[in-house]
């Protein structure tokens, strides 16, 4: 058997950068919760040695050196002294060993994402083109079964059975997002919750909606997904402001 490929060091550094500056911005963004919430990417071909934020350290802070290593199949991994908060072991360890396209996994309780998900309806319509981007792309969860724990974990990867579908709003708790990188998954996050805020505030209007044809809303999504650099360049210019704040994120 061979042995799991790892990065080189200088990409793994930047990796971790890339990482650590999604979490700095997440929370400049207010995006995060206090000192829960957690971010996952992995760092070997199979997909399940990841890097994922310390337990209980605020977004705000962490650091590329800050983040640890686990083995998503190694049960063990909870009995560190480093061990990662059981919630995130059970979500993003199950994300890790059973889809292999979460390569990257972000989980928030992001406020109008959030909103959306208590709704009796918590679908999002084609409202604006943002929206668009998640149309017929997003996994509702309405089963919350308490914290995530790890069989609460394996129901929730077990939903993601639609490859197009990277954003599942998980049903009275919040919004998770996957994707082959570290730049594609904080955007996807990012731009759920862009969606989500104009639909909540178009609510609050109380005002007839205008929400595009489903056609439409189509075409604009697979648009979107073609368009050329969008996520990679969103985080390396959130990282250039980071750079020239003298912000201490890659360290």
């Amino acid at each position: 058997m061979n042995a799991p490929h790892h990065p080189a060091a200088a990409d793994l550094h930047e990796l971790r950068a890339d990482l650590a500056a999604a979490f700095r911005w997440t929370a400049r963004l207010d995006m995060h919760e206090g000192v829960a919430n957690h971010f996952s990417v992995a760092i070997d071909t199979g997909g399940t040695r990841v890097l994922m934020n310390p337990n209980q350290m605020h977004f705000a802070r962490i650091r590329a050196s800050d983040l640890i290593e686990v083995d998503a199949t190694d049960p063990a991994t909870l009995d560190r002294p480093d061990a990662p908060d059981p919630t995130a072991w059970g979500l993003h360890g199950a994300m890790h060993r059973e889809l292999p396209q979460a390569r990257c996994v972000m989980h928030v309780h992001s406020p109008f994402a959030t909103v959306l998900a208590c709704l009796d309806d918590p679908t999002l319509p084609p409202l604006d083109q943002n929206a668009c981007a998640f149309f017929d792309r997003v996994v509702v969860d309405r089963d919350y079964g308490g914290l995530a724990f790890e069989e609460e974990g394996a129901r929730c990867a077990a939903l993601f059975d639609d490859p197009k579908k990277k954003v599942m709003l998980m049903g009275n708790h919040g919004v998770m997002a996957i994707g082959a990188t570290v730049a594609e998954t904080f955007d996807r996050l990012y731009y759920f919750e862009r969606a989500a805020a104009t639909y909540i505030r178009a609510l609050w209007t109380g005002r007839p909606l205008s929400v595009l044809p489903d056609e439409v809303a189509e075409k604009t999504a697979q648009e979107l997904e073609s368009y050329p650099g969008g996520s990679g360049r969103h985080l390396a210019e959130l990282r250039a402001l980071l750079d020239a704040e003298g912000s201490d994120y890659a360290e």
